[in-house]
């Protein structure tokens, strides 16, 4: 039997080694973290449960396939719901908003709470969803560094209608032409931040991600996003994939370019073929000789984000499971994050409370919160500084638009900043998504997901094709099992 070994258990790293056993390969993962998912994990504490990272879930068909692809039930592992509000938006000067799931009472929620109007909402929707069917088959679910890639009446389709992917122009000036309420602009700017990049520089074509929020859905996994983690984990023991936990790569060994072996515990492993869920960057300090591809490693880092997990012992009635509270300059919060490596003193608030569905998530009565607001990534910033300082910034906040003193009802915290980040998923600088898309032509210089050095090497996960969030990492595994043969081919 031919051997793989996956390097990283992230959801990239999973989703692979599941595909990698279904085509008959003997696989092992070796995980240095105690526990499997990467940033898919969970902290518990003072009988909260929390999801300690991402946390919207859409296209959960692309874990389901996982299941069917093994012959067993997706509902025997893994379960979740629609979500009927997808956000709930809070601005300082009281306009409060809430994103439906259905058009129509979106669309309805927008022209009564901002006199906005609702045909530019109901054009933009649509016009998303026909740009996310031509885009998606071409740019997320088939490698660009592959000529194949490019010779199917998908590429000819997403090449004839070019004009419409908004290349070359920014994702806020696309907004701005369809848009005549800064509120609506702003709602739609921030999509940019999904994959860690800067709405004002990031292109128009960006505006795919609302798609999959607006017009697919939002859904909750039962017992948080930390169950996908879980299912597959379990799924892969299932099928029989060998996981090794606290298990750090000293090196990689190559010849003859090929990866031949990686050491673990000074023992040398050795494998047919190689797949790397983590950071490029962090992949190439492994491997021994190894030239760097340095364009696509030199790409500018995505954003990061300081997390605050607290428990609260209130149940506030007017948030749901995802709330946004937004900074009133949002342009300066941008710059502030990619220019300056800095937070700005107003920043975006997002707040998640799984237990809004979920019981047992926190104690009856009680909720708990994740608050993120966005950060660079690491440059040696003063952290011990900034983490006191924007917990004040964010209480008052938070105080002030929910009308409340939130300190009385703090009970626990825990907290995540892009050094612990960096520490936990060894993703470089603390970096969410890997590389940043503020360039029209970002998605083209992404790492690819095989190398052109060493033929048995695949890549997987945020740092590479093509890119960040739960749904684009396992397509990068759904990519690479495409690349790789058959056992007995």
């Amino acid at each position: 039997m031919k051997k793989a070994i996956v390097i990283g258990s992230g959801i990239g790293g999973l989703a692979s080694a599941i595909r990698l056993k279904c085509k008959g390969y003997d696989v092992d993962v070796y995980e240095k973290n105690s526990y499997p998912g990467g940033k898919l994990t969970t902290i518990e504490k003072g009988g909260y449960h929390f999801d300690a990272g991402p946390s919207i879930f859409t296209l959960p068909h692309l874990v389901d396939e996982l299941f069917e692809l093994a012959g067993k039930n997706p509902k025997d592992y893994f379960q979740y719901q629609k979500l009927d509000v997808s956000a709930r938006y809070f601005w300082e000067d009281g306009t409060k908003l809430t994103a439906y799931a259905d058009r129509d009472k979106l669309i309805s929620e927008i022209e009564s709470k901002l006199n906005a109007n609702g045909k530019e909402v109901d054009k933009y929707l649509s016009e998303v969803e026909r740009l996310f069917k031509l885009s998606y088959p071409v740019f997320v679910e088939k490698p660009l560094n592959k000529l194949s890639s490019f010779l199917n009446k998908e590429t000819v389709l997403a090449i004839v209608n070019i004009r419409k992917f908004n290349l070359f122009t920014s994702l806020h000036n696309h907004n701005k032409k369809r848009f005549s309420h800064p509120k609506l602009i702003q709602m739609w700017d921030r999509y940019a931040s999904y994959n860690g990049s800067n709405p004002y520089t990031a292109p128009g074509v960006m505006s795919v991600i609302s798609n999959l929020e607006n017009n697919s859905g939002v859904f909750l996994p039962k017992g948080g996003t930390h169950s996908i983690t879980q299912s597959l984990h379990q799924l892969g023991i299932d099928i029989g994939v060998n996981y090794h936990f606290n298990k750090k790569i000293q090196k990689i060994q190559v010849r003859n370019k090929e990866i031949t072996s990686i050491t673990v515990d000074d023992t040398s492993i050795t494998a047919d073929v190689f797949v790397s869920n983590v950071d490029v960057v962090s992949l190439y300090r492994m491997i021994e000789g190894a030239a760097k591809p340095t364009k696509s490693l030199e790409i500018e880092r995505s954003s990061s984000a300081l997390v605050f997990y607290w428990g609260i012992s209130k149940s506030f009635e007017n948030l749901g499971v995802h709330n946004i509270l937004f900074s009133d300059k949002y342009t300066e919060e941008f710059n502030h994050i990619f220019n300056q490596k800095d937070i700005y003193i107003d920043p975006t608030i997002y707040i998640n409370i799984t237990s809004k569905k979920e019981l047992g998530q926190a104690p009856n009565g009680c909720e708990n919160w994740f608050i993120m607001i966005n950060a660079p990534s690491n440059f040696n910033q003063d952290w011990n500084a900034l983490i006191p300082k924007f917990r004040k910034i964010i209480k008052a906040k938070i105080n002030r638009i929910l009308n409340v003193d939130i300190d009385q009802y703090i009970e626990v915290e825990e907290i995540l900043d892009p050094i612990s980040i960096e520490n936990k998923t060894s993703s470089h600088r603390g970096s969410i998504y890997g590389a940043a898309s503020n360039s029209n032509l970002a998605i083209f210089r992404r790492h690819p997901n095989s190398s052109k050095q060493f033929k048995n090497l695949y890549f997987v996960g945020g740092s590479v094709h093509p890119g960040g969030g739960m749904p684009i990492c396992l397509n990068s595994a759904k990519i690479v099992d495409h690349m790789i043969k058959n056992i007995n081919d």
